[in-house]
C-alpha cells in the first residue's frame, strides 16, 4: 500500500474500500485475519467508519463546490460594479474638477482605494449622493450619466453585497465540513492502520495475498 501521504482522500478511501471488501469476500484473507480477531463483524464495524468517512468527504466535496459556485457569483457581480463605477468615476471627475466640494461630497478626490472594502464604501458614498441630488444629477447628465444608469449601480452594490454575504457564508460551512472530514479521515487512519498492520503479520508468507489488500510486497 502506498503510504497515506502519497494518497489524496479519494485514493485512500478506494484503497480502504477493496482492502476491505477484500477481507470479508477472499476466503484464506478472511479465515487468516479472523485468527487475528478480524473476522466478519470486525471488519464491518471498520465498513461502518469507512462509510462515515466517506459521508463526510461528499459532504465537504459539496459544500466546497457551493463555495466556489458562490464565489463565482460574487466575483461576477464585483467586476460588473467596478467596471461600471471606474467609468463614472472618471467622468464626475472630469465634471467636477473645479468643484472640490462637490468632489469630496461624492468621494472621488485623489486616487481610487486600494482594498476592496475601501472601494465599496467610495462607490456606496458616490450612488447614495448621485441618486437623492438632482443638481449633481443635472451636471451628470452633460457626459451622459443618466438617472437610470445611477440607480442600476445603486442596486448592483446591493447585490454585491448580498452575493458576499452568500460567498462567506458558504465559505464558512466548507471550512467547518472540512474539519469534520479530517476528523473522519483520522478515525478511519487509524483503524486502517491497525488493520493493515495485523494483516501484514497474518500474511507474511502469503504477498499475493497482501497485494489483494492493497498492500504490495517488495520481493
Amino acid at each position: 500500500m502506498a503510504s497515506r501521504t502519497k494518497l489524496n482522500d479519494a485514493e485512500t478511501l478506494e484503497l480502504y474500500r477493496v482492502a476491505l471488501e477484500n477481507a470479508q469476500t477472499q476466503p484464506k484473507i478472511a479465515e487468516t485475519l479472523a485468527e487475528l480477531g478480524y473476522d466478519s463483524v470486525t471488519i464491518s464495524q471498520g465498513k461502518s467508519i469507512l462509510a462515515q468517512t466517506r459521508l463526510a468527504f461528499e459532504h465537504n466535496r459539496s459544500e466546497d463546490d457551493e463555495t466556489s459556485e458562490a464565489y463565482a457569483v460574487f466575483s461576477k457581480k464585483r467586476t460588473e460594479l467596478e467596471s461600471i463605477y471606474v467609468l463614472h468615476r472618471k467622468k464626475a471627475k472630469i465634471i467636477f474638477r473645479k468643484d472640490p466640494l462637490i468632489a469630496d461630497k461624492l468621494a472621488i478626490s485623489g486616487t481610487m482605494p486600494r482594498t476592496q472594502i475601501a472601494k465599496m464604501e467610495v462607490a456606496k458614498k458616490f450612488y447614495n449622493i448621485a441618486t437623492t441630488d438632482t443638481v449633481i444629477q443635472s451636471k451628470l447628465a452633460r457626459l451622459k450619466i443618466t438617472l437610470s444608469e445611477l440607480s442600476a449601480a445603486k442596486t448592483l452594490i446591493t447585490q454585491v453585497e448580498t452575493a458576499r454575504s452568500e460567498y462567506l457564508r458558504e465559505k464558512g460551512e466548507s471550512q467547518n465540513a472540512t474539519k469534520a472530514k479530517d476528523i473522519a479521515f483520522a478515525k478511519i487512519d487509524d483503524w486502517m492502520s491497525e488493520f493493515f498492520a495485523v494483516a501484514k503479520i497474518g500474511l507474511k508468507d502469503k504477498p499475493q495475498l497482501m497485494e489483494a489488500l492493497g498492500k504490495i510486497v517488495k520481493s
